[in-house]
């Protein structure tokens, strides 16, 4: 019962909406046209604008200039002293996904990260509050190859099927290393050890499949071929669910996002996508990428990292905090991404840090969490900086967001205000009589505040903050 009155709570808060209000009204309470004035603009691609206004109409940015006008009925934000920038793009992320490895088979081409969505996702709202709009959901690092990722709007408040991102690039997870071998992984009596064990056994594995897909995308190649020449009594292969993914690899019909450190195996599966001829779109972590930039950058992959999270693990070691700079430098697309709800809050501090250790321009170190990671999703012509005919997916700051005290005043997706930090705060006090009045009415209520039931002879496990045990992937 507890955990329903917390979800109800969440839900109660959603883009800032009294209680009761349906999802019609909450459209209808966003207008058609939205005018920001006098605000300073970080437009991404043109500079920044000072005292300049952003207009809005029918979820598209329609005019960025000085002296614009609305209609009568359009919304009007008060840009004066304020930062506008695009919404933050997360291109390595697990909010919504409950679990996330499908860790009993070496290949899980088949599984889809669409399939389990969760909109109730507490994260995704804290996320809107850091400025977040869009996320690269990957399937968790336990595979080789892994499931199929999905791209998606943090629409907050509105089912799973308009969380998804229409048009994005498909994608899958690739994944190198101490996760996939699993070599410090204790192996349980009787247990048979998952292959691969090695890095020689990872790309093996990498690489049968891809030979198994050729193959299969041959027998449909000849059998279309055979259709099309007028043959019409033949019956058509079997389908392969676990293949056709990586047919559509190989057709350039879907990124890979590859999961990785060291530089050997990235040189690895370079070598390896070359052999097969498509492209990895982003080493996903990549902390030793700055050892192998122009290798990375000659193969046109892209590199979504971490700016300052190593030394968890032996792969981990050679981190330094000027991978992002050098990898921008040697001609890499490059992004910085969460892959933690908790660090995806505060990614603008993340891009930041390229500026103090690598000395990289405050336009590169936006494109960061902007435009480069739109470009390693296939987005860009819709999202990942502030220009006439893209997506009005915007974040209103109080300061500059590279400022540690600076703020979300608002984050706006097509057009649509998610969250507004000065509704959110007034509506503290209501949330906090509905809590009050939910537990009142809840018959099996704890006798004191905070204490939470226990299930009849089930105990909490030690060290554990909640009943659910973390099943998520481990960087």
């Amino acid at each position: 019962m507890r955990r329903i009155i917390v979800t109800l709570l969440y839900i109660s808060i959603v883009c800032a909406m009294p209680l009761g209000v349906t999802r019609a009204q909450a459209r209808a309470d966003n207008p058609s046209e939205t005018l920001i004035r006098n605000a300073t603009v970080l437009t991404i691609t043109h500079g920044t604008l000072a005292n300049t206004d952003v207009l809005i109409r029918n979820g598209k940015i329609a005019g960025v200039g000085k002296g614009l006008t609305a209609g009568a009925n359009a919304r009007i934000i008060d840009g004066a002293g304020k930062f506008v920038m695009p919404g933050i793009i997360d291109c390595h992320s697990h909010s919504m996904l409950d679990t996330i490895n499908e860790g009993t088979l070496a290949v899980t081409s088949m599984v889809r990260t669409s399939d389990v969505l969760n909109p109730t996702d507490i994260d995704l709202y804290r996320e809107l509050a850091g400025g977040v709009t869009t996320l690269n959901l990957l399937h968790g690092s336990a595979n080789p190859i892994g499931g199929l990722n999905t791209v998606v709007k943090i629409k907050f408040g509105r089912p799973a099927s308009e969380f998804i991102f229409p048009g994005a690039m498909p994608g899958i997870k690739f994944a190198l290393g101490e996760n996939v071998k699993r070599s410090s992984n204790t192996n349980l009596p009787g247990a048979t050890r998952r292959y691969p064990s090695t890095r020689m056994g990872v790309e093996e594995t990498i690489r049968d499949a891809f030979t198994r897909a050729r193959d299969y995308k041959k027998t449909w190649d000849e059998y279309k071929s055979a259709v099309a020449k007028g043959n019409k009594n033949l019956m058509p292969p079997r389908r392969d669910l676990q293949l056709e993914p990586l047919v559509e690899i190989l057709e350039g019909k879907r990124y890979v996002h590859a999961h990785c450190y060291i530089a050997s195996e990235i040189l690895m599966l370079i070598s390896l996508a070359d052999e097969f001829g498509f492209k990895i779109k982003t080493f996903q972590h990549v902390l030793e990428g700055y050892k192998v930039a122009k290798e990375i950058a000659a193969h046109g992959a892209g590199a979504s990292t971490f700016a300052d999270s190593w030394a968890y693990k032996i792969e981990a070691y050679d981190a330094i905090p000027y991978n992002m700079a050098i990898l921008t430098r040697a001609g890499v697309v490059v992004s910085v991404n969460s892959d933690s709800d908790e660090r995806a809050r505060r990614l603008n501090i993340e891009a930041a840090k390229a500026m103090h250790w690598g000395d990289l321009t405050e336009e590169q170190a936006l494109k960061l969490i902007t435009l480069n990671p739109a470009i390693q999703l296939g987005i860009q012509d819709r999202v990942g900086s502030i220009e006439v005919g893209k997506d009005a997916d915007l974040a209103i700051w109080n300061a500059h967001p590279f400022s540690v005290y600076a703020r979300v005043d608002t984050t706006i997706i097509d057009g649509d205000v998610f969250f507004d930090r000065q509704q959110d705060l007034s509506r503290r006090a209501d949330l906090t009589k509905e809590r009050a009045a939910l537990e009142q009415a809840d018959p099996n209520r704890p006798a004191a505040r905070g204490t939470a039931p226990q299930a009849p002879g089930r105990r909490r496990p030690s060290g554990h903050e909640d009943d659910d045990i973390w099943e998520g992937e481990r960087p």
